[in-house]
């Protein structure tokens, strides 16, 4: 096995949660916000991305792989997890599991027959808890003693709801919805690998990660790369 410090997934999960801290601190502390400013929301959606950044860390650590060794890979996935609005580590990884396992199905605790709404309320009941919503609002509270309330707001507070969506809508949603001809019961969306790491860190090539769940979201447009060349074949 390599040491930590040669696992490349290792220090992808590390810039992820550094950059989120940096950037949020940068944010917090010397950004005048200007709500005329097409940079205030700019910036804003950047921070959306890497609240979704952590998630996607939390879930390859699900697969174990961020790092071969468990103690790293679980670590790195707890405060992945925790950064992204006290999400519980312990208790997304049994239900992810499940959703693999019961793709599609009744048993999926991330499916849902129903139009776009109705879903989307019944992924958010059961992925956000009471706690969470209390440990952020506590969260809020003392943050805005410290730093100016619309910063804390645009920067700290919406990105997370704004990343739960985009979470949602192109890991979840897009993926699943209607009916599927293929044994993981769900679609991928066509290769443009720019739009795909824009949009979800490449899990909108959903069909790909439900057939390698064990790649991680760096690798997954080679997967891509490599069931198109496989069906040409």
């Amino acid at each position: 096995m390599k040491p930590w410090y040669q696992e490349k997934g290792i220090w992808i999960a590390l810039t992820i949660i550094s950059l989120w801290f940096l950037s949020l601190g940068w944010l917090l502390t010397n950004f005048t916000v200007d709500f005329s400013s097409p940079l205030t929301y700019a910036l804003m959606l950047l921070q959306a991305h890497l609240y979704t950044g952590l998630f996607i860390t939390a879930h390859d650590a699900m697969h174990g792989s961020v790092a071969k060794n468990k103690i790293w890979n679980n670590t790195l996935g707890t405060i992945a997890a925790t950064l992204f609005a006290y999400n519980s580590y312990r208790k997304l990884f049994p239900k992810h599991h499940q959703h693999h396992r019961f793709v599609a199905t009744d048993k999926d605790p991330d499916y849902h027959s129903g139009s776009f709404i109705p879903w989307y309320i019944k992924f958010a009941r059961e992925y956000v808890s009471i706690w969470q919503i209390l440990l952020m609002a506590i969260t809020y509270e003392i943050l805005i003693r410290f730093f100016p309330k619309p910063n804390v707001i645009l920067f700290y507070i919406i990105p997370s709801l704004l990343s739960t969506l985009q979470l949602f809508y192109f890991g979840t949603y897009l993926p699943h919805r209607g009916e599927h001809n293929n044994k993981h019961q769900s679609r991928s969306q066509r290769k443009n690998h720019a739009w795909a790491f824009i949009s979800c860190y490449f899990f909108g090539y959903h069909y790909e990660h439900h057939n390698a769940p064990g790649v991680p979201w760096w690798k997954l447009y080679k997967e891509k790369e490599a069931l198109e060349l496989e069906a040409k074949s």
